[in-house]
């Protein structure tokens, strides 16, 4: 593309929540190396759509411009995605930007993700301290087991997963694999072990493992690359292992 030439970005719009969602276009200058999140900011500057009506600024959710927060995941030509490092000379055009569908939509491109955040609560996704007073330093990990954990400490909550599974949804209690893979990374800490058997009891709750159904989209759009598929299968036998544990004690 040249620099006189402009970017048709159509997007889904909602005023607020519970209300019905509709489409409008906006055509933006182009230029070199731009993002989705810059297309947007050039809508912001002067909202005015493709027949000359001047209109809202569209909302939608950023922070570090880095691939690091999560805060800007939307569906762009219908794959959920960070808007940040989606560059505009790689898209098709028009482009569509919508909400992510699996959550509630506040307004525009802007999702509530807090079902994230109750499903970390539930399969307690921290690694718990006795009291506020240096405990020392803890016990020593292995530099490839650090390694392995640090894939899963990358997730950034931003919802891509959950988007991406067919099994979360309104139908369905299944957590998502964020949850999962979040209970098997602190199952693998050596002090988060503690917890392992009340995470467990979450895991294969109606809410949890059993919820899968090996689709392996979650895997293919994490924008960290998480081994989430892995962590699914691996956390699967914990469940079992468990479960059998807990039979042949009565």
């Amino acid at each position: 593309m040249t620099q006189t030439q402009r970017i048709r970005i159509k997007v889904k719009r909602q005023d607020a929540s519970g209300q019905t969602p509709y489409w409008e276009e906006f055509d933006v200058p182009y230029r070199k190396n731009m993002n989705v999140i810059s297309a947007l900011m050039e809508i912001q500057r002067n909202p005015v759509r493709v027949d000359g009506v001047r209109v809202r600024s569209v909302l939608w959710e950023y922070n570090c411009l880095e691939e690091v927060c999560g805060a800007c995941s939307m569906r762009i030509n219908g794959k959920v995605r960070q808007a940040c490092s989606a560059l505009i000379d790689r898209l098709e055009q028009p482009i569509v930007l919508e909400p992510m569908s699996t959550f509630p939509v506040e307004k525009d491109l802007i999702v509530n993700r807090q079902i994230m955040f109750e499903g970390l609560q539930k399969i307690k996704g921290w690694i718990a301290i006795d009291g506020t007073y240096p405990l020392g330093a803890g016990p020593r990990i292995a530099p490839d087991e650090q390694q392995e954990a640090y894939k899963y400490a990358t997730c950034m909550t931003c919802g891509c997963c959950l988007e991406a599974c067919p099994n979360v949804n309104d139908h369905s209690p299944y957590l998502g694999p964020q949850a999962m893979a979040q209970a098997k990374y602190f199952n693998s800490h050596p002090i988060g072990k503690m917890m392992a058997k009340e995470r467990l009891e979450t895991v294969v709750s109606n809410e949890g493992i059993a919820g899968c159904g090996n689709s392996q989209n979650c895997v293919q759009v994490c924008p960290k690359e998480i081994p989430l598929t892995t962590a699914l299968a691996e956390l699967n036998r914990d469940a079992n292992r468990y479960m059998l544990r807990k039979l042949l004690k009565g």
